[in-house]
């Protein structure tokens, strides 16, 4: 692993990637791809990070990301994209959701949380995907949509239990590590 943890970038366009580079290169070793196959090409263990586009020609961004927990790879992924989220969303293995546009200040936030969760329990990790596609959901769908929708509530017992089960592991985590915890969880609250 380099000193600075490693972004793919990967959206067909090139402009994109290119903004997503300029953005994130000095403070990230950034790679970028322009196609799913591409991307798949350059996917290795020593990736932190994939920001990755939901919407593209030949291979989708679902079917990258399909291929790269299929292949173990243990790198957190964020899909940043123009895909309205559905619930669909809910079973998906990634680790943010971030509605395009994005800026620059949004970008640069959300690599830096997901380079540190590489550090984490796996259950803390999954409380935090949990915990943000509950908020993506939320920010996007009337209470009246969730409240009626099965994978929504299922979610939200996943978290439930997930807090229950991550309490004791909390209690052994050094107060800094616990600050940081608790600020990505709460944030996406």
């Amino acid at each position: 692993m380099s000193e600075r943890p490693l972004v793919l970038a990967v959206d067909d366009e090139e402009r994109v990637v290119q903004a997503f580079d300029i953005w994130l290169g000095d403070e990230f070793e950034v790679l970028t791809a322009t196609g799913g196959a591409e991307a798949l090409e350059q996917i290795s263990d020593e990736v932190d990070v994939v920001l990755l586009d939901r919407h593209m020609p030949e291979m989708s961004g679902d079917e990258v990301l399909e291929r790269i927990r299929a292949e173990g790879y243990d790198c957190r992924v964020a899909m940043v994209t123009a895909v309205a989220p559905e619930f669909e969303i809910v079973e998906m293995p990634f680790d943010h959701y971030i509605s395009k546009p994005v800026d620059e200040s949004e970008l640069r936030e959300v690599v830096g949380r997901l380079a540190e969760m590489g550090a984490y329990d796996q259950r803390l990790n999954e409380l935090y995907r949990v915990t943000q596609k509950i908020a993506t959901l939320e920010a996007e769908m009337t209470d009246s949509r969730l409240e009626h929708h099965e994978e929504y509530s299922s979610l939200v017992e996943r978290r439930d239990r997930l807090r229950a089960e991550t309490h004791d592991l909390v209690g052994e985590m050094e107060r800094s590590e616990l600050d940081d915890v608790f600020e990505m969880i709460g944030s996406e609250q």
